[in-house]
């Protein structure tokens, strides 16, 4: 539901415009029994009325509509005065936080030792034109005869851009001797990136606060306490009721922008929710990583005729990343994400990647009908972008 406060000013009987203001001072005029009858454009009386008085008027009924009356609600408040209005339920924005994880690295052969050293970056392709960079957290020695081993790294900068999908980071900007190649696999992220939390999923946080003021025995208490922590908002919370270890008990399954989280992350969500205390008296609460169910897809893509092979390449390049980003593999483009309990409509993805691409004539998929979900998320397997005949 949209709200209208001008529209409720109106009904009021409050006049919003400057052509609504003058009549009412024309009327008043009128009414006191006024000599002046110049109501010209040009009369000194009604350029000094609307200098003094319609123009301050037209302030303030904008300052009412545009943004007093909207943020003296929760639904439609924003910014600071969202805040003010969060700190009456006792909450607080949570803070940007960097991703941290671990990349695999592999070696040319595995014969001798070697060593990354802390500070080395790891980059991505150029996605959407911005290229992410991982930098190693620590010194770490490859022994001989290993020839794969992981190595801790942490964002460049803050934000919930850098929770990429497997593959994305594999580039060295300064080749390591020795090293064959390196990358991330879909389990890397042990703790997700998050930008500093934005109006909406504060505004869910603060809405469940009221229905949370127990504490105890009920998900709406969970989900504050899960919701805690960072890139984790309240309608990415799904709870599993039926006992489904016997009385008391429950499950709650959680995703991230980036898809599913990290079994280290939920272990710590588990850790403060049952381990210290969080929980209702005899409640058996457990969390889980979202289960997921892979998805193979084969996009063929036709692009407008006389393309040149350099617009080709990006345009499959476009694509590719586009996809991705539809299944939370990167964040780099508007385009509609995949949920549970949900239907992803293919015929909508393409119907983004022509206003996305206006290179782009048609594109097939392999799929030939949409992906339903219930307590799943859709993962992608496998895809390949090739250019049709």
């Amino acid at each position: 539901m949209t709200v209208d406060y001008r529209q409720m000013l109106k009904d009021a009987g409050v006049p919003t415009t400057e052509l609504e203001m003058d009549k009412v001072w024309k009327d008043l005029n009128i009414e006191q029994g006024s000599v002046i009858q110049n109501d010209s454009t040009w009369s000194p009386f009604w350029k000094l009325i609307t200098a003094i008085v319609t123009t301050p008027c037209k302030w303030l009924v904008d300052l009412l509509a545009d943004t007093a009356l909207p943020n003296t609600f929760l639904k439609t408040s924003s910014g600071i005065w969202l805040d003010i209005f969060a700190w009456g339920v006792d909450l607080e924005r949570k803070n940007a936080t960097f991703a941290q994880g671990f990349l695999i690295f592999t070696r040319v052969n595995s014969v001798g030792a070697v060593t990354i050293p802390a500070g080395t970056i790891i980059e991505t392709p150029s996605i959407s034109g911005y290229v992410y960079r991982l930098i190693t957290s620590e010194e770490v020695a490859a022994a001989d005869g290993e020839l794969t081993f992981q190595i801790p790294v942490k964002a460049e900068n803050s934000g919930a851009a850098y929770n990429l999908g497997p593959g994305y980071y594999s580039i060295l900007p300064r080749p390591i001797p020795g090293i064959a190649s390196v990358k991330n696999e879909s389990d890397w992220l042990d703790i997700p990136g998050a930008d500093k939390e934005q109006d909406e999923p504060f505004k869910l946080r603060a809405q469940n606060q009221f229905s949370a003021v127990g504490q105890y025995h009920h998900d709406a208490a969970y989900t504050a306490d899960i919701s805690l922590f960072a890139g984790i908002r309240p309608d990415y919370i799904y709870f599993e009721h039926d006992a489904p270890r016997g009385p008391g008990t429950a499950n709650g399954f959680i995703m991230i922008d980036s898809g599913a989280p990290s079994q280290d992350f939920v272990d710590a969500i588990n850790n403060y929710v049952r381990d210290t205390g969080h929980h209702g008296h005899g409640d058996d609460m457990v969390c889980f990583p979202m289960p997921l169910i892979d998805v193979a897809i084969v996009a063929t893509v036709y692009p407008v005729a006389h393309l040149s092979e350099e617009k080709t390449v990006a345009l499959l390049q476009g694509l590719g990343d586009m996809i991705r980003s539809a299944f939370r593999e990167n964040s780099n483009y508007e385009v509609t994400q995949t949920f549970p309990f949900s239907r992803f409509s293919l015929s909508r993805l393409k119907e983004e990647l022509h206003l996305a691409f206006k290179d782009l004539q048609s594109v097939e998929f392999s799929l030939n009908q949409d992906i339903v979900t219930g307590m799943n998320l859709p993962e992608l397997s496998s895809l390949t972008v090739e250019l049709g005949e």
